[in-house]
């Protein structure tokens, strides 16, 4: 089932170009969109932020950060802050490709790279970092049941954005962003076929 999944996304990355952001100003940073299955049914992986973190405390977020001057890509960033947060070693992830390149309205450069991981993988995680680890069921992601449609002001101007909702946490902003890209990724597969 998850095979499926992960032939179609790596067949719509490869034969798409990311979109990159040009704009030095603004601050790079890597994350890891991660795929993998548990009780056999695709599962998408997010995090919720402590409360002691230096920036986004409590938000949901997919695993990752700014990069550093030690790492040689926006991927090696995505691998290494993964690490750090929640004990997925960089050599156990299979990467598919990176998706677009997305602003966030705290001035970072965001790229989203989607991998995979085995099934029943242990996480390590770092309760400095993360508070909660919020594994979502594809399928449901991908049926819309989790989709929530809002206005929000944003500089005076009332803007339309897609935020989801699951178990009580509420995903908006770059994350959102990043999960309707997946979404939409899927969406032909998924209209054929159920997950």
């Amino acid at each position: 089932m998850l095979d499926s999944v992960l032939t179609r996304l790596e067949d719509a990355l490869e034969r798409a170009t990311p979109k990159a952001i040009d704009n030095p100003a603004m601050v790079p940073a890597g994350v890891l969109v991660l795929l993998y299955l548990k009780n056999g049914e695709p599962h998408l992986l997010l995090n919720k932020r402590s409360e002691s973190v230096e920036s986004h405390k409590g938000e949901i977020s997919f695993p990752g950060g700014r990069k550093d001057l030690s790492d040689d890509s926006l991927l090696a960033t995505a691998l290494r802050e993964t690490y750090e947060e929640i004990g997925v070693n960089p050599e156990d992830v299979r990467v598919l490709g990176e998706m677009d390149e997305i602003a966030t309205m705290t001035g970072y450069r965001v790229s989203p790279f989607l991998g995979t991981i085995s099934e029943g993988y242990k996480f390590i995680v770092n309760r400095i970092e993360v508070a909660e680890l919020i594994e979502v069921p594809l399928f449901v992601l991908m049926k819309g049941a989790l989709l929530r449609d809002e206005m929000r002001q944003i500089e005076g101007e009332w803007v339309r954005k897609d935020n989801y909702s699951y178990n009580g946490h509420l995903i908006w902003g770059a994350t959102a962003r990043i999960v309707n890209m997946l979404v939409v990724l899927l969406r032909p597969k998924f209209d054929k076929e159920p997950i």
